[in-house]
């Protein structure tokens, strides 16, 4: 009894896990590739100086560049889409941010990928909506994806 018991439980930890790291690998794959800003506003400001970047998802990892090409930011990148919204959090590896973390929101409609981010302010929570109101310490940029 104790065997089928202990294997119940190895069973059932073993699908809730398996449950867990699926959606989430899932929504990497669907972001691979390079997203261009389309749209961009900060704290209730139209942001066009973020209009061209351009944000790139390898495996676990993502870039920013500039319009121009220039790096901005790198490191790692954690989803979770089985919260509502879809989180997502930027790991920066490198440069001024190294070791902090962009805390934000995402949702992807095709080729369309909007995120909000509290990278104006890190010490503000994640958001809860897609909105970058005035004083709210929020950035939303919509990103469409780069043809090859």
């Amino acid at each position: 009894m104790h065997r089928l018991t202990s294997a119940m439980c190895w069973l059932i930890l073993g699908t809730a896990l398996v449950l867990f790291v699926q959606p989430a690998e899932a929504a990497q794959t669907k972001l691979q590739g390079t997203w261009t800003a389309a749209k961009a506003e900060r704290d209730g400001k139209a942001a066009g100086e973020v209009v061209g970047h351009r944000l790139t998802f390898t495996g676990n990892s993502f870039q920013i560049q500039s319009k121009d090409g220039k790096p901005l930011y790198a490191g790692t990148v954690r989803l979770d889409p089985t919260v509502k919204p879809a989180a997502i959090d930027f790991e920066h590896k490198d440069g001024s941010l190294k070791g902090k973390a962009w805390k934000g929101i995402y949702a992807l409609d095709g080729d369309t990928l909007r995120i909000c981010d509290n990278a104006p302010n890190l010490e503000k929570d994640r958001p809860a909506t897609f909105e970058a109101k005035s004083g709210s310490g929020y950035v939303l940029i919509t990103f469409k994806r780069a043809k090859p």
